[in-house]
């Protein structure tokens, strides 16, 4: 029986999971394995919110191993350390217990296709003191970690001089920096119904860092420029054409020799592959790491391995780069899924075209803008408000029903409801 083994469980890697699972695990075509370094997966657009408390991965995140069990693939727990495309296997790290005890030593899974699906992580770009001093969100371990620290931040404000102000700083005007920064002084609101009467929107001193021009660089002018009015009316010192030269414990030193005091720093500027795949001395990467693909999205020179979503090296034919966006991921998923399927029956396989649908950007309760790219005109439709809400909470209900399934995807979209109409609005541990 063939085995395809999946690397990642992110947005693409698991819709990757469930589709096969379905069409080929249930039917007992193929073994699907499903390998990811956590437990249970989070969308990653939403890793904003459980930094600040107002997601729980404890109730909102989805177990691998329960899902795999309903869709038909295995889930191996475990984080991808080597690659011997020769012998067609996989090293997983030896995994250890708090104590530091073996739970399991370091394997080896063999596969016949591969499919690295194994994300991004942000680009520090060699600055000195960031991996010492700043939080990064590039997965829900380290979104908790900033969520322990910022309540630990609250108690110690709530407790002090009404004079002094809890300081944040957040490298990177993307969608990241820029929705929590919004996402910051909405738990802030929610905090003094939860016994910290002292903390608002007034404490907190928020910078949004950019190196470029503009916050939001991939997006349109009109948007960037919306999303600043909001962010500036909210209190949020954007700063732009502000260069991070280094990071020490208690704010960041700029090019220009500014310094910008912060109790917590966060770093969500740039991303790239992680640094194991140059490591493996495989693959052709560009200068973000990611592995070159061919238009079918197999690796260049590596036999029956695919690659998808941030990791994935996607030169268009404009000579454009398909952008790290968990819609790329989506898309890629699905083609890499038909062409498995295809390639099994002799047929040729698709060449990749992503098609941009548009995005947006939430800045939580306040307010949401973004385009909608028009499949009809060609043009792109600006919107904001409630319509813009709407189809941004559209694009993680998609992402549920395409894992779940439609019965199952609904229900969980009701269980979610009640969960919010009877638990706190803010994790306060």
């Amino acid at each position: 029986m063939e085995t395809i083994l999946i690397v990642g469980g992110g947005a693409g890697g698991l819709e990757l999971a469930t589709q096969l699972g379905h069409k080929l695990g249930k039917k007992k075509q193929a073994q699907i394995i499903l390998v990811d370094k956590n437990t249970s997966h989070i969308w990653k657009p939403l890793l904003h919110e459980v930094a600040s408390g107002s997601l729980d991965t404890s109730t909102d995140g989805v177990a691998y191993s329960a899902h795999g069990a309903k869709h038909y693939y295995q889930f191996q727990h475990g984080e991808m350390i080597g690659l011997n495309a020769q012998s067609k296997s996989v090293r997983l790290a030896a995994m250890f217990d708090e104590e530091g005890r073996v739970v399991v030593p370091e394997r080896e899974l063999a596969y016949d296709t591969l499919i690295m699906a194994i994300g991004s992580v942000s680009n520090d770009f060699g600055t000195p003191g960031v991996a010492e001093h700043c939080y990064f969100l590039d997965s829900p371990k380290q979104a908790d970690k900033f969520h322990r620290s910022l309540i630990n931040a609250f108690v110690r404000v709530n407790q002090a001089d009404a004079r002094e102000y809890l300081n944040i700083a957040i490298v990177g005007g993307g969608a990241t920096g820029v929705e929590l920064s919004a996402e910051l002084y909405h738990v802030a609101a929610l905090a003094q119904r939860y016994g910290l009467a002292q903390i608002n929107a007034h404490r907190l001193r928020i910078s949004l860092i950019e190196a470029g021009p503009s916050i939001l660089p991939a997006l349109p002018k009109r948007i960037s420029n919306a999303v600043r009015t909001e962010l500036v009316k909210l209190g949020v010192e954007v700063l732009e054409n502000t260069k991070v030269a280094a990071a020490v414990e208690n704010g960041f030193f700029t090019a220009e020799d500014k310094t910008i005091r912060a109790d917590l720093m966060v770093w969500a500027a740039g991303v790239k592959a992680p640094d194991f795949i140059k490591q493996l001395d495989i693959f052709e990467l560009n200068r973000m790491q990611q592995i070159l693909v061919t238009p079918e999205l197999q690796a260049k020179g590596v036999d029956d391995v695919f690659v998808l979503g941030d990791c994935c090296g996607c030169q268009q034919e404009d000579g454009s780069w398909v952008p790290p966006r968990a819609q790329s991921a989506h898309q890629m998923a699905s083609l890499i899924a038909a062409n498995i399927l295809r390639r099994r029956a002799g047929k040729a396989m698709k060449a990749y075209h992503y098609k941009d649908h548009g995005s947006l950007v939430n800045l939580s309760r306040y307010s949401t803008v973004g385009n909608l790219m028009g499949n009809l005109t060609g043009n792109s439709l600006f919107i904001e408000g409630r319509i813009a809400r709407f189809v941004y909470i559209s694009l993680y209900r998609m992402h549920q029903v395409a894992i779940h399934g439609w019965l199952k995807g609904m229900l969980m979209i009701l269980v979610e409801k009640i969960n919010r109409a009877v638990r706190p609005k803010l994790k306060l541990h």
